[in-house]
């Protein structure tokens, strides 16, 4: 689906939702101005009230496989705001299920923001993941980090409390010895590492397969709260990053977002997800 056609479709819902919640198609994402300094990480400060809550419709994803045709979120509510240093986008869904924990056969929830790193109007990339020469930036937060940070990287025992082992390789070996045993983490895959930071990772695409991780790339930070059957995750990015692949922003500036999330309860991840189209996104002067 092309944003040309999203915003014809969108154009046949109501202006203004229940609760007066605003529909995506008719407005786009506008983060409002509100004065102040820092960072936006508490998805419930007490100045969201005051922004403009957007519904988007997410899509089933059948473009790639393993498709997923019947995601179990179907929308989300998006919120912005900038003090003309930091962005903060708060993103809320239903969840009655809070899944944190990554074991084998169960999967985390996850939500994930991307914005064109070369914004062109008539030229936008694709919104599943880019394409060659039209990159984009992904943030993504994912509640197994959000758990790591809160309550302590789980042991092994912790997660496979039912297990019997007699020895790890890290226990009687020299941490460079047993780094071979340690999969992921053996070739520095940064998202096995452990997230003593942020549960956040911003990534590059160009295109199905090419999601890049740089540690010099970290400018996103995040927090996620799940409280009453749902999740109220934040993102906050500097509008001027440090980073070249990295969304600058401006007050007045317009570009798109769009956004995917997985419910890990629902065994959604990797490409079982929902996803939305490009959204216009602009920040208020």
């Amino acid at each position: 689906m092309s944003v040309k056609t999203s915003l014809r479709a969108g154009s046949m819902c109501a202006a203004m939702l229940a609760g007066g919640v605003v529909c995506a198609a008719e407005t786009g994402v506008v983060a409002l101005y509100i004065p102040g300094s820092g960072t936006f990480l508490d998805p419930e400060a007490l100045h969201w009230p005051n922004t403009v809550p957007v519904q988007i419709t997410m899509l089933p994803q059948v473009i790639t496989t393993p498709n997923n045709p019947n995601p179990a979120i179907k929308t989300v509510t998006v919120r912005a705001a900038h003090n003309g240093a930091w962005l903060g986008v708060l993103v809320e869904w239903d969840d009655p299920t809070k899944s944190d924990r990554i074991v084998v056969d169960q999967f985390g929830d996850q939500v994930a923001l991307e914005f064109p790193l070369i914004y062109g109007k008539d030229n936008l990339p694709s919104p599943m993941m880019g394409n060659v020469g039209k990159p984009v930036d992904i943030w993504q937060w994912r509640a197994a980090f959000q758990r790591d940070l809160d309550e302590g990287e789980p042991g092994v025992r912790d997660l496979y409390p039912n297990t019997s082992v007699d020895v790890y390789p890290d226990e009687v070996l020299r941490a460079t010895d047993a780094r071979p045993y340690t999969g992921a983490l053996g070739v520095d895959n940064l998202i096995s590492h452990p997230h003593g930071a942020s549960p956040v990772l911003e990534q590059t695409a160009e295109g199905f397969g090419t999601l890049t991780v740089m540690p010099e790339d970290q400018d996103t930070d995040g927090k996620g709260v799940w409280k009453d059957g749902k999740w109220r995750v934040v993102f906050t990015h500097p509008l001027t990053p440090a980073s070249r692949n990295s969304t600058h922003f401006a007050a007045g500036l317009e570009t798109v977002m769009a956004v995917a999330v997985w419910d890990g309860g629902s065994r959604e991840v990797g490409a079982r997800k929902a996803w939305a189209n490009w959204v216009p996104f602009r920040l208020a002067p």
